[in-house]
């Protein structure tokens, strides 16, 4: 561990993004302290104002403050983006360590359900759940978490078998060692670095998930403020006002790049040994896997 924490370190690039997306979460977290104006205040004669001390990122076409607004967009679309990423790791972990543990039948109607789930492209699923539920950021998160924990099942399942020939696993079942201790102790223990990288590179897709959706008018509906509604309320005046869509816009693309920038450095940070060819051929197979996937 120490030694991961050191190669991580070293990782200029990895380190900046862990600190960026740290200081976007507090700020999302406290956005009701730290905010300087209510979002969905309006003010018509301060309209399409440009960045000035009051406003430090201007005004929209109703007046809102858009620092105001990205603070508090931030809260909908990182933290409920990282909630649905640790609910859906949640349902995979469960499901994949008894897969991969116990194989037999229940690996066989775990993987069977999964292969019926996989069947259908996720954003499709997606559009089809909200579709049945309705629209509203929550029936967003229910629909997201559905179509993609079969992928995580399947995942984790692979990472707990080629962990299941490891030395140590086997000589705590040798030993007696309770089903639950092994677990625990063993296999979750020594995959969750790599579930971790699983987690970390696929948030930067759930956050483009939800503000799609938003921006589609299916997710989080006006007023209140939401970095992909945010988009959807700027196309409206892009032609005049092309810079209602920065904000927004940049702040998707920070947040994204950063989650993909920080997966990848803690996957360096742990095989150290991999050369960076086989490390982007690598990369390059599991977006591939991920895109026949979806």
């Amino acid at each position: 561990m120490t030694g991961f924490f050191k190669r991580f370190k070293a990782d200029r690039l990895a380190v900046a993004s862990a600190l960026f997306l740290l200081l976007v979460i507090l700020a999302a977290a406290l956005a009701p302290v730290i905010a300087p104006y209510d979002p969905t205040a309006q003010n018509i004669i301060m309209k399409f104002q440009g960045p000035s001390l009051a406003h430090w990122f201007g005004t929209d076409q109703l007046g809102r403050d858009t620092l105001s607004r990205i603070l508090y967009g931030g809260r909908i679309t990182v933290l409920l983006s990282i909630v649905t990423m640790l609910c859906t790791i949640g349902i995979g972990l469960v499901l994949g360590v008894i897969a991969g543990y116990f194989r037999g039948l229940v690996d066989e109607v775990v993987m069977r359900v999964c292969d019926v789930m996989l069947s259908f492209p996720s954003e499709v699923m997606i559009l089809a759940i909200v579709g049945v539920l309705g629209t509203g950021i929550f029936n967003i998160v229910i629909a997201t978490i559905i179509a993609k924990w079969a992928w995580y099942v399947r995942m984790i399942r692979g990472i707990v078998i080629r962990f299941m020939d490891k030395n140590d696993i086997r000589f705590a079942r040798v030993a007696g060692c309770s089903t639950g201790y092994i677990i625990r102790k063993h296999l979750i223990k020594g995959a969750f670095g790599e579930i971790v990288v699983l987690a970390t590179l696929d948030t930067g897709a759930i956050i483009l998930n939800i503000s799609a959706l938003s921006f589609l008018g299916l997710g989080v509906q006006p007023p209140t403020a939401e970095w992909g509604m945010m988009l959807n309320e700027a196309k409206n005046v892009m032609t005049t006002n092309p810079g209602q869509m920065l904000a927004p816009g940049i702040a998707i693309f920070l947040v994204v790049a950063a989650f993909n920038f920080l997966g990848d450095g803690i996957e360096e940070a742990m095989n150290p040994k991999l050369d960076k060819g086989f490390k982007r051929k690598r990369r390059s197979i599991f977006a591939r896997k991920k895109a026949v996937v979806s």
